[in-house]
This record gives structure tokens, sequence and C-alpha cells, in this order.
């Protein structure tokens, strides 16, 4: 072979193998025209009833040696799943509800007062979240005004503990309470008494349905003085990666049922109480 039709072999390879990351890659899935590219600011100015906010904070654990980071390649901890997971989300809200929702979601950050926008702020990968006093304030202020906080995937004991460290101080003396199947959050339209373990898009190789020592899934929720729930805690489970990788026949559909349910009755939830 001449070394010039070998480049070019080596150079598809290459090409192939990027282009089969870039689509299952989890952080990142908007190369190219990808439908789920980051909204622009045409987009984010929509008008609608509901907004649906992804919560971009600083991470306590960064990829050079510890360091916090919060942008970047990969955007940080923040970012996982983002933005296909929200669109596919918001797009379940479109179809299965009569909620005028935008189609495409906003990234809000505890160093404005623009969170105070948005009703609803979703945040992943909590066990890696830190704030400062006043970005701990603010939040502490957004909830207690009447905002929803819903944080999603980080699994087992260390990540648990972790998580405590960053909601202490938002909250450092309300109780964390495990929700009963009777809770009103799981009725305000699905009736979720019977809910399960939700796994991430791992449970395709492994076949878990847990991940490091989670093995049980906890629904759990901090509430305000009149006993609303302000913060609901999806801890040992992935239900952003139920909403990502629903469109994908790999992954089984009663995980991505069960999770887009729970989705909407915390986002109606949220909307009415």
């Amino acid at each position: 072979m001449k070394p010039v039709s070998r480049i070019a072999v080596l150079t598809a390879l290459v090409m192939s193998g990027i282009g089969l990351l870039a689509m299952r890659s989890r952080g990142f899935q908007w190369f190219g025209q990808s439908p789920y590219a980051p909204v622009t600011p045409g987009q984010a100015n929509v008008k609608a009833e509901f907004h649906w906010s992804r919560l971009r904070y600083t991470s306590a654990q960064g990829s050079f040696g510890g360091f916090g980071y919060r942008y970047g390649y990969g955007g940080g901890s923040w970012a996982q799943d983002y933005p296909k997971a929200d669109r596919q989300l918001l797009m379940a809200i479109r179809r299965l509800t009569r909620i005028d929702a935008a189609p495409t979601e906003q990234v809000v950050d505890l160093d404005s007062d623009a969170i105070y926008n948005y009703p609803f702020v979703y945040a992943v990968q909590v066990e890696n979240w830190t704030f400062s006093p006043a970005e701990a304030a603010r939040l502490r202020q957004y909830l207690l005004r009447g905002g929803f906080l819903m944080v999603d995937d980080f699994h087992g004991t260390e990540d648990w503990e972790n998580f405590l460290r960053g909601m202490r101080m938002v909250f450092p003396n309300r109780p964390i309470e495990d929700l009963s199947n009777n809770d009103e959050i799981f009725h305000v339209l699905y009736d979720l008494s019977n809910r399960f373990q939700v796994p991430g898009e791992q449970y395709v190789v492994t076949g878990r349905t847990y991940e490091k020592d989670g093995y049980v899934p906890k629904w759990r929720a901090i509430r305000d003085d009149k006993g609303r729930v302000i913060v609901a805690i999806c801890h040992n489970m992935h239900l952003g990666d139920a909403w990502e990788w629903a469109d994908s026949p790999e992954y089984p559909e009663r995980f991505s049922s069960l999770a887009f349910r729970v989705g909407i009755d915390y986002v109606i939830y949220g909307m009415t109480h």
C-alpha cells in the first residue's frame, strides 16, 4: 500500500472513531447540525408557560488536580447528558401534557439574580457541586421564595456525603426525609406508588441497575416551613440518562417510561405548589 493510501485509511478510521465517540459521548452530543445543539439567544427568549432550567455550578472535583471548575471542555459535571436529556424531557412535557413548555432548556448560574426568572432547576452529579457563601445564600432564597430544585445522577455512600457538604451550605439545619409512596408529589398527574431503580445507560453493557454501592433507589426531599417540597432528591438513579437514551433501541423502555413520568410529576408539582 502506498504511503498516501495508508494515511487516507488512517484518517478515515480516526474520523470514524470520532464520530462514534460523538454519538456515544455522555457530555457532548451537538457536533455538526445536531438538533440538540446548545440554545441560541433567540431560542432562550421564547415566551412560554414553563422553562426547564439546568443549574451550572462550580465543581469541587475538577479534572486538573482536583481544582474546581465550571467551564471548559465538557462544561464540568453540571453538563452531564446536556443538552439532549433536557430536550427529550421537554418533548415529553409538550406531548403528554397541556403545559406550554419552551422547546429548549435554560442554563442558570448562582452568581446572578437571573435564576429567579425560572421556577424549576435541575442539577446532576451533585456530589461534585460546591458554592460560595453568596451562591449558597442565593439558592436558599430562590427555594424559599417558591423555586424548586431537582437533583439527579449521584450514587452510593460517598456521593451522598459529598452532596450533603454542598447542601448543608444552603440549608444547614433543614431535615432530609424519605418520601413515601403516598406523597402528593408522586400523584399530581401520574400515580407512581410503585417505582423502581432507573439506571444510566451503563445498564446496556453491565446489566446492573446500580452504580457504586447505590443498590437501593432513594426518593428524598427537603421541605419548606409549609411542608412544600423544595428539593427533590433522586439518589442512586439516573433519570437524565433515561430521558437521553429513550430513543435508543438498546435502552429498555420501562426505565425511560418511568423517568419521564417522574420528571413530569415533579415539574407539575413545582408549578402548582
